[in-house]
C-alpha cells in the first residue's frame, strides 16, 4: 500500500504558515462560518474555488459535482443551496464552469460512459436547447467551450428558478446569482454576464 504521509506533512506546513501569518486564524475560523459566497462548481481537481479566487478557508461555501449542474431533483445540491441562502445568508451564488470540462466533452460524443451517462443527460438537454448555436461552430474544441458557457447560463437559470431563491427574493433578501467560466490555460475567470438578483 502506498503512503499518504506526505499529505499530513503538507497539512502541517500549511497550518504552521497560516498560524505564523495570523496566530488567531484557526480560533476565529472554528467559532463561526459566515461566507459571502456560495460556489457551485465542477468536481475537476484543477478548479479549486478558494485558491483561484484568492480566498481563505471560511470565505467560500462550496458545492461541486460533475460539470457544475444544478438539477431540481438533486437534494444534495438543493440542501447546500438552502443552507447557504437561508442560514449563512450568502450575498453571492457563483455557478462556475470551465473550459476543457470532461463532462461537457463526454456529453458531445456518442460513446457510452457508464453510470455517468444518466448525469450527462442534463448537459445533453442544454445542447438540445442551443443546437443551432452549437452546430454553427465546426471546431470541436470551440464547440465544447461554447457548450461549457451555455451550460453555466442554464445552471444560473436553474438556481434562479428554485423555490429557495424565489422565497429569498420574495423576502427582499440581498442575494445575486452569477455565472463564471474558468480558463485552465491561464487561470483567469470570465464573467458571463448572466447575473440574476430577482425572479
Amino acid at each position: 500500500m502506498s503512503s499518504i504521509q506526505h499529505l499530513f506533512d503538507k497539512n502541517q506546513e500549511w497550518s504552521e504558515q497560516i498560524k505564523k501569518d495570523n496566530p488567531d486564524f484557526f480560533k476565529s475560523l472554528s467559532e463561526q462560518q459566515s461566507p459571502d459566497y456560495l460556489w457551485i462548481g465542477c468536481s475537476d481537481s484543477r478548479v479549486p474555488a478558494n485558491t483561484l479566487l484568492g480566498l481563505l478557508p471560511g470565505e467560500v461555501f462550496v458545492h461541486r459535482n460533475i460539470a457544475n449542474l444544478v438539477i431540481h431533483t438533486d437534494l444534495n445540491c438543493l440542501s447546500v443551496l438552502q443552507y447557504a441562502v437561508e442560514v449563512l445568508k450568502v450575498k453571492h451564488i457563483i455557478v462556475c464552469g470551465h473550459y476543457g470540462c470532461g463532462g461537457v466533452r463526454a456529453s458531445l460524443d456518442d460513446n457510452s460512459h457508464g453510470l455517468i451517462d444518466n448525469w450527462l443527460r442534463h448537459i445533453e438537454d442544454v445542447q438540445r436547447f442551443h443546437q443551432d448555436k452549437l452546430d454553427a461552430v465546426p471546431d470541436m474544441n470551440e464547440r465544447a467551450d461554447l457548450l461549457s458557457e451555455l451550460n453555466v447560463q442554464e445552471q444560473v437559470a436553474n438556481v434562479a428558478k428554485t423555490t429557495i431563491l424565489s422565497n429569498a427574493w420574495a423576502n427582499n433578501q440581498d442575494v445575486t446569482v452569477h455565472g463564471f467560466i474558468y480558463n485552465l490555460k491561464d487561470g483567469i475567470l470570465k464573467d458571463l454576464e448572466v447575473s440574476r438578483n430577482e425572479k
